[in-house]
Protein backbone atom coordinates (compact mmCIF):
# COMPACT_ATOMS: atom_id res chain seq x y z
CA UNK A 1 0.00 0.00 0.00
CA UNK A 2 1.23 3.49 -0.86
CA UNK A 3 2.25 5.78 2.00
CA UNK A 4 0.41 9.11 1.89
CA UNK A 5 2.90 11.59 3.30
CA UNK A 6 1.58 14.76 4.88
CA UNK A 7 3.57 15.85 7.93
CA UNK A 8 6.83 17.84 8.08
CA UNK A 9 8.55 14.89 9.75
CA UNK A 10 7.52 12.55 6.93
CA UNK A 11 8.73 14.95 4.24
CA UNK A 12 12.03 15.48 6.07
CA UNK A 13 12.52 11.72 6.30
CA UNK A 14 11.80 11.34 2.59
CA UNK A 15 14.34 14.00 1.60
CA UNK A 16 17.02 12.48 3.81
CA UNK A 17 16.44 8.97 2.45
CA UNK A 18 17.30 9.63 -1.22
CA UNK A 19 20.34 11.18 -2.89
CA UNK A 20 19.18 11.20 -6.54
CA UNK A 21 15.81 12.69 -7.49
CA UNK A 22 14.37 11.99 -10.94
CA UNK A 23 11.51 14.23 -11.99
CA UNK A 24 8.95 13.90 -14.73
CA UNK A 25 8.08 17.41 -15.95
CA UNK A 26 4.58 17.78 -17.42
CA UNK A 27 2.07 17.42 -14.59
CA UNK A 28 4.81 17.40 -11.94
CA UNK A 29 6.73 20.67 -12.34
CA UNK A 30 4.39 22.48 -14.70
CA UNK A 31 1.22 22.40 -16.78
CA UNK A 32 2.03 23.71 -20.23
CA UNK A 33 3.75 27.04 -19.56
CA UNK A 34 2.41 27.40 -16.02
CA UNK A 35 4.61 26.31 -13.11
CA UNK A 36 3.12 24.21 -10.32
CA UNK A 37 3.18 26.20 -7.10
CA UNK A 38 6.30 25.57 -5.06
CA UNK A 39 8.14 23.49 -7.67
CA UNK A 40 11.08 25.91 -8.03
CA UNK A 41 11.51 26.24 -4.26
CA UNK A 42 11.56 22.47 -3.78
CA UNK A 43 14.18 21.97 -6.51
CA UNK A 44 16.31 24.72 -4.97
CA UNK A 45 16.04 23.10 -1.53
CA UNK A 46 17.09 19.71 -2.87
CA UNK A 47 20.11 21.23 -4.63
CA UNK A 48 21.14 23.09 -1.47
CA UNK A 49 21.05 19.78 0.37
CA UNK A 50 23.41 18.23 -2.16
CA UNK A 51 20.85 16.09 -3.99
CA UNK A 52 21.40 15.10 -7.61
CA UNK A 53 18.54 16.33 -9.82
CA UNK A 54 17.59 14.66 -13.11
CA UNK A 55 14.66 15.45 -15.40
CA UNK A 56 13.25 12.40 -17.18
CA UNK A 57 10.53 13.20 -19.69
CA UNK A 58 8.72 11.37 -22.48
CA UNK A 59 8.42 14.67 -24.35
CA UNK A 60 10.28 14.16 -27.64
CA UNK A 61 9.26 17.41 -29.34
CA UNK A 62 12.36 19.21 -28.04
CA UNK A 63 16.08 18.42 -28.01
CA UNK A 64 17.89 18.58 -24.67
CA UNK A 65 19.23 22.02 -25.56
CA UNK A 66 15.86 23.44 -26.60
CA UNK A 67 14.16 21.79 -23.61
CA UNK A 68 16.59 23.65 -21.36
CA UNK A 69 15.21 26.79 -22.98
CA UNK A 70 11.82 25.97 -21.50
CA UNK A 71 13.35 25.55 -18.04
CA UNK A 72 15.08 28.92 -18.45
CA UNK A 73 11.86 30.57 -19.60
CA UNK A 74 10.01 29.28 -16.53
CA UNK A 75 12.83 30.22 -14.17
CA UNK A 76 13.74 26.63 -13.26
CA UNK A 77 17.43 25.83 -12.78
CA UNK A 78 18.43 22.97 -15.09
CA UNK A 79 21.54 21.91 -16.97
CA UNK A 80 21.56 20.17 -20.34
CA UNK A 81 23.30 17.10 -18.91
CA UNK A 82 20.48 16.74 -16.34
CA UNK A 83 17.76 16.48 -19.00
CA UNK A 84 16.83 13.09 -20.42
CA UNK A 85 14.02 13.15 -22.98
CA UNK A 86 12.69 10.31 -25.08
CA UNK A 87 14.13 11.91 -28.25
CA UNK A 88 17.62 11.69 -26.73
CA UNK A 89 16.99 8.12 -25.52
CA UNK A 90 15.74 7.22 -29.01
CA UNK A 91 18.93 8.56 -30.57
CA UNK A 92 20.99 6.50 -28.12
CA UNK A 93 18.90 3.41 -28.92
CA UNK A 94 19.29 3.89 -32.68
CA UNK A 95 23.04 4.45 -32.53
CA UNK A 96 23.99 2.04 -29.72
CA UNK A 97 21.43 -0.77 -29.85
CA UNK A 98 20.34 -0.78 -33.50
CA UNK A 99 23.83 0.39 -34.49
CA UNK A 100 22.37 2.19 -37.49
CA UNK A 101 25.14 2.73 -40.07
CA UNK A 102 26.05 6.38 -40.70
CA UNK A 103 24.79 6.20 -44.28
CA UNK A 104 21.31 5.03 -43.22
CA UNK A 105 18.38 7.24 -42.18
CA UNK A 106 15.37 7.41 -39.91
CA UNK A 107 11.98 8.73 -41.01
CA UNK A 108 10.60 10.72 -38.08
CA UNK A 109 7.18 11.98 -37.06
CA UNK A 110 7.07 14.60 -34.32
CA UNK A 111 10.69 14.27 -33.18
CA UNK A 112 13.26 16.93 -32.48
CA UNK A 113 16.68 16.19 -33.98
CA UNK A 114 19.05 14.60 -31.47
CA UNK A 115 22.09 13.59 -33.48
CA UNK A 116 20.62 11.05 -35.89
CA UNK A 117 20.39 11.27 -39.67
CA UNK A 118 16.69 11.72 -40.38
CA UNK A 119 14.14 12.75 -42.95
CA UNK A 120 10.57 13.86 -42.43
CA UNK A 121 9.89 15.73 -39.21
CA UNK A 122 9.50 19.41 -40.02
CA UNK A 123 10.10 18.96 -43.77
CA UNK A 124 7.69 21.41 -45.50
CA UNK A 125 6.89 18.73 -48.09
CA UNK A 126 5.40 16.60 -45.31
CA UNK A 127 3.62 19.43 -43.49
CA UNK A 128 0.72 19.61 -45.90
CA UNK A 129 -3.00 18.98 -45.98
CA UNK A 130 -2.90 18.10 -49.67
CA UNK A 131 -3.95 14.53 -50.54
CA UNK A 132 -1.12 11.97 -50.56
CA UNK A 133 -0.51 10.06 -53.80
CA UNK A 134 1.99 7.25 -54.32
CA UNK A 135 2.62 8.53 -57.84
CA UNK A 136 4.36 11.57 -56.32
CA UNK A 137 6.36 9.60 -53.74
CA UNK A 138 9.93 8.37 -54.15
CA UNK A 139 10.92 5.66 -51.68
CA UNK A 140 14.30 6.33 -50.04
CA UNK A 141 15.99 2.90 -49.74
CA UNK A 142 18.32 4.20 -47.00
CA UNK A 143 15.52 4.59 -44.46
CA UNK A 144 15.96 1.76 -41.95
CA UNK A 145 13.64 2.91 -39.18
CA UNK A 146 10.52 4.95 -38.56
CA UNK A 147 10.43 6.83 -35.26
CA UNK A 148 7.14 8.29 -34.12
CA UNK A 149 6.57 10.77 -31.29
CA UNK A 150 4.07 13.46 -30.39
CA UNK A 151 3.32 15.45 -33.53
CA UNK A 152 0.91 18.36 -33.09
CA UNK A 153 0.71 18.68 -36.88
CA UNK A 154 0.30 15.03 -37.80
CA UNK A 155 -1.35 14.40 -41.17
CA UNK A 156 -2.11 11.71 -43.72
CA UNK A 157 1.06 12.37 -45.71
CA UNK A 158 3.35 11.64 -42.75
CA UNK A 159 1.46 8.49 -41.81
CA UNK A 160 1.44 7.30 -45.43
CA UNK A 161 5.17 7.81 -45.92
CA UNK A 162 5.91 6.02 -42.64
CA UNK A 163 3.69 3.15 -43.75
CA UNK A 164 5.51 2.89 -47.08
CA UNK A 165 8.93 2.66 -45.41
CA UNK A 166 7.75 0.09 -42.90
CA UNK A 167 6.15 -2.14 -45.51
CA UNK A 168 8.52 -1.72 -48.45
CA UNK A 169 12.02 -1.28 -46.99
CA UNK A 170 13.28 -4.69 -45.80
CA UNK A 171 14.14 -4.70 -42.09
CA UNK A 172 12.82 -1.20 -41.43
CA UNK A 173 12.09 -0.96 -37.69
CA UNK A 174 8.96 0.59 -36.17
CA UNK A 175 9.96 2.70 -33.14
CA UNK A 176 8.01 5.08 -30.91
CA UNK A 177 9.42 7.52 -28.38
CA UNK A 178 6.67 6.56 -25.92
CA UNK A 179 3.13 5.25 -25.77
CA UNK A 180 1.49 7.90 -23.58
CA UNK A 181 -2.20 7.94 -24.47
CA UNK A 182 -2.61 11.53 -23.28
CA UNK A 183 -0.58 14.43 -21.93
CA UNK A 184 -1.56 17.27 -19.58
CA UNK A 185 -1.63 20.71 -21.17
CA UNK A 186 -2.16 23.93 -19.22
CA UNK A 187 -5.91 23.74 -19.89
CA UNK A 188 -6.59 20.00 -19.75
CA UNK A 189 -5.77 16.63 -21.30
CA UNK A 190 -4.86 16.22 -24.97
CA UNK A 191 -4.03 13.11 -27.07
CA UNK A 192 -0.46 11.93 -26.47
CA UNK A 193 2.24 10.31 -28.58
CA UNK A 194 0.58 6.90 -28.32
CA UNK A 195 -2.46 8.33 -30.08
CA UNK A 196 -0.26 9.62 -32.93
CA UNK A 197 1.30 6.21 -33.63
CA UNK A 198 -2.01 4.34 -33.20
CA UNK A 199 -3.05 4.59 -36.90
CA UNK A 200 0.25 2.96 -37.94
CA UNK A 201 -0.15 0.18 -35.38
CA UNK A 202 -3.62 -0.50 -36.72
CA UNK A 203 -2.57 -0.38 -40.38
CA UNK A 204 0.53 -2.54 -39.83
CA UNK A 205 -1.12 -4.91 -37.33
CA UNK A 206 2.16 -4.64 -35.47
CA UNK A 207 3.31 -3.18 -32.15
CA UNK A 208 6.31 -0.83 -32.18
CA UNK A 209 9.37 -0.87 -29.96
CA UNK A 210 8.76 1.80 -27.30
CA UNK A 211 11.84 3.61 -26.01
CA UNK A 212 10.64 6.13 -23.41
CA UNK A 213 9.17 5.49 -19.96
CA UNK A 214 8.36 2.89 -18.72
CA UNK A 215 10.84 1.04 -20.98
CA UNK A 216 14.16 0.21 -19.36
CA UNK A 217 15.90 1.71 -22.41
CA UNK A 218 15.40 5.15 -20.89
CA UNK A 219 17.01 4.13 -17.59
CA UNK A 220 19.89 2.42 -19.42
CA UNK A 221 20.47 5.70 -21.26
CA UNK A 222 20.70 7.60 -17.95
CA UNK A 223 22.91 4.99 -16.28
CA UNK A 224 25.33 5.19 -19.19
CA UNK A 225 25.90 8.87 -18.32
CA UNK A 226 25.20 9.18 -14.57
CA UNK A 227 26.34 7.08 -11.62
CA UNK A 228 23.68 6.60 -8.95
CA UNK A 229 22.58 4.00 -6.42
CA UNK A 230 19.06 2.79 -7.32
CA UNK A 231 18.36 2.16 -3.62
CA UNK A 232 19.06 5.83 -2.89
CA UNK A 233 17.12 7.13 -5.91
CA UNK A 234 13.48 8.20 -6.19
CA UNK A 235 11.33 8.80 -9.30
CA UNK A 236 8.65 11.49 -9.01
CA UNK A 237 5.80 11.40 -11.50
CA UNK A 238 2.11 11.94 -12.10
CA UNK A 239 1.38 8.87 -14.20
CA UNK A 240 1.19 5.31 -12.90
CA UNK A 241 1.76 3.39 -16.14
CA UNK A 242 4.80 5.41 -17.21
CA UNK A 243 6.56 7.27 -14.38
CA UNK A 244 5.80 4.93 -11.50
CA UNK A 245 6.18 1.75 -13.56
CA UNK A 246 9.48 3.11 -14.90
CA UNK A 247 10.78 3.64 -11.39
CA UNK A 248 9.66 0.23 -10.21
CA UNK A 249 11.21 -1.54 -13.20
CA UNK A 250 14.54 0.12 -12.39
CA UNK A 251 14.46 -0.71 -8.70
CA UNK A 252 13.86 2.93 -7.70
CA UNK A 253 11.57 4.29 -5.02
CA UNK A 254 8.54 6.12 -6.43
CA UNK A 255 6.59 9.22 -5.42
CA UNK A 256 3.24 9.94 -7.09
CA UNK A 257 1.95 13.50 -7.24
CA UNK A 258 -1.72 14.19 -7.96
CA UNK A 259 -1.25 17.34 -10.05
CA UNK A 260 -1.31 15.56 -13.41
CA UNK A 261 -2.88 12.47 -14.92
CA UNK A 262 -3.50 10.28 -11.88
CA UNK A 263 -6.20 11.03 -9.31
CA UNK A 264 -6.73 9.73 -5.77
CA UNK A 265 -9.53 7.55 -7.14
CA UNK A 266 -7.05 5.76 -9.39
CA UNK A 267 -5.10 4.45 -6.43
CA UNK A 268 -7.76 4.02 -3.74
CA UNK A 269 -11.06 3.57 -5.61
CA UNK A 270 -12.93 0.32 -6.29
CA UNK A 271 -11.12 -0.04 -9.63
CA UNK A 272 -7.72 1.05 -8.33
CA UNK A 273 -4.66 0.38 -10.47
CA UNK A 274 -2.44 -2.59 -9.68
CA UNK A 275 0.54 -0.22 -10.02
CA UNK A 276 1.16 1.06 -6.51
CA UNK A 277 3.70 3.83 -5.78
CA UNK A 278 5.78 3.85 -2.60
CA UNK A 279 4.66 7.34 -1.65
CA UNK A 280 1.85 9.75 -2.56
CA UNK A 281 1.57 13.49 -2.03
CA UNK A 282 -0.84 16.04 -3.47
CA UNK A 283 1.82 18.22 -5.12
CA UNK A 284 5.59 18.52 -5.40
CA UNK A 285 5.15 21.88 -3.69
CA UNK A 286 4.22 20.04 -0.49
CA UNK A 287 7.92 19.35 0.10
CA UNK A 288 8.44 23.03 0.88
CA UNK A 289 7.71 22.21 4.52
CA UNK A 290 11.25 20.86 4.92
CA UNK A 291 12.40 24.46 4.53
CA UNK A 292 9.87 25.73 7.02
CA UNK A 293 7.49 27.02 4.31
Amino acid sequence: MAVHISTPTEYESLVNKYDTWMFDCDGVLWHGDRLIDGAVQVLDTLRKRGKRILFVTNNASKSRKSYKGKFDQLGVEAHVEEIYGSAYASAVYISSVMKLPKDKKVYVIGISEEGISFIGGTDPADCTLEPFALTNFSLDPDVQAVLCGLDLSVNYTKLSKAFQYLTRNPGCQFLVTNEDSTFPSADGLLPGAGAISAPLRFALEKDPISIGKPAKTMLDCIQAKVQFDPKRTIMIGDRLNTDILFGQAGGLATLLVLTGITSEQDITGPNASTIVPDYVTQSIGDLRVVDGN
